[in-house]
């Protein structure tokens, strides 16, 4: 009886998927778990927008309280969690008297402001039907829509249980962080290789710089534009002007967007008092919007990062549709973020390059 021929591996074979041990098969799997990595860090991104971005604003939040206890560390010498305490009080009790001497006015406007607008609306609806620029009839329909899915948006974006949750969590998180920056920082840097840690140290020290200055900007940008803004518009004698001169001011930190939404308001309310305060307060729209964008962010921008404006409004867009309002709200110190380390790493990379060639290169 003849014996079954047993079947033996060809020379030409190349190993499987399960022959870790080999080179090959080694190389193809970390290219695939870095694969997988990634997607899983987008997805968990996506699924953890909320809780991150609310990490983002804590951290965005110590980075202006550091700013506050540097500027006061020459004039103070005590310890930081004194100048800390300090900054906090001086914060908070600034907000506490505004809000104590103007929060009752200021309450009554806001209440004003949503009729005024939304009466404007409709009429500038009611002109786009008349002049043919939507179907005969249905400016009224558009119009209703167009508010309610604001309405509703607004509500979506979070009750004021939420939000105020929110922005105390962003304000313990700051708090903590700018107590002891040093310690987090650290932390982070255990957690990488220690042949990493310098890079990091240098470029987390680059990243504050910079965002203390850009954030010290938006604060000198809200403050002129606030304070300008009420004035004129008291001047020229436009309703509700403390409420729209607060609001512009805290859209200030906002670029773009913030500056658009706050002229709509503005001219929206002038025209409800009459066309002459409606020109006045495009005037002092165009007057406030060209001071800050050619002396105030320019002088600033020499001092921080140069950001283009067409960047910062894709960047802003880009966050709005991902995260919301909160992405929208942070979009400007995360694009300073993402800049600041383009350019260390390239140039660090750049320093390498000549040092090699230098070392490379041949004694005369």
């Amino acid at each position: 009886m003849a014996k079954k021929s047993v079947p033996t591996p060809a020379a030409d074979e190349r190993p499987g998927p399960a022959e870790f041990r080999d080179p090959l098969v080694r190389q193809e799997m970390r290219k695939a778990t870095v694969w997988f990595g990634m997607a899983l860090a987008v997805a968990g991104i996506i699924f953890l927008a909320q809780p991150l971005l609310l990490i983002i604003g804590g951290m965005i939040f110590a980075v202006l309280l550091d700013g506050g206890v540097r500027v006061l560390g020459p004039y103070l010498p005590i310890g930081r969690g004194w100048r800390l305490l300090l900054v906090l009080i001086i914060g908070f009790g600034f907000i506490g008297w505004v809000f104590y001497f103007a929060g009752t006015t200021i309450a009554d406007q806001a209440e004003s402001l949503r009729s005024v607008v939304a009466a404007q609306f409709d009429e500038l609806m009611k002109l786009a039907d008349r002049s043919g620029l939507i179907p005969k009839g249905q400016a009224t329909d558009l119009g209703s829509q167009i508010l309610g899915s604001i309405g509703r948006l607004t509500s979506a974006l979070g009750s004021a249980i939420g939000a105020v949750t929110s922005l105390i969590m962003m304000i313990v998180i700051g708090m903590f962080v700018a107590a002891e920056p040093r310690l987090y920082d650290r932390g982070i840097a255990w957690m990488l290789p220690q042949r990493h840690r310098a890079d990091f140290y240098r470029m987390a020290d680059k990243v504050g710089f910079t965002l203390r200055r850009l954030l010290f900007g938006r604060l000198v940008g809200m403050v002129f534009e606030g304070v300008f803004t009420y004035l004129m518009l008291m001047l020229g004698g436009v309703p509700m002007a403390a409420l729209l001169g607060l609001v512009t001011g805290i859209l200030a930190f906002i670029p773009n967007i913030g500056a658009i939404t706050s002229g709509i308001l503005m001219v929206a309310v002038g025209f409800s008092a009459g066309t002459t305060t409606g020109v006045w307060a495009i005037i002092v729209y165009f007057v406030v919007q060209n001071i800050d964008g050619y002396l105030v962010v320019p002088y600033i921008a020499r001092r921080t990062v140069d950001l283009a404006p067409a960047i910062v409004l894709g960047m802003q867009l880009l966050m709005g549709a991902l995260f919301g309002l909160l992405g929208i709200l942070f979009a400007d110190p995360i694009l300073a973020t993402l800049k600041v380390i383009l350019i260390d790493r390239s140039d660090h990379a750049a320093a390498r390059s000549a040092t090699a060639r230098r070392k490379a290169k041949p004694p005369a």
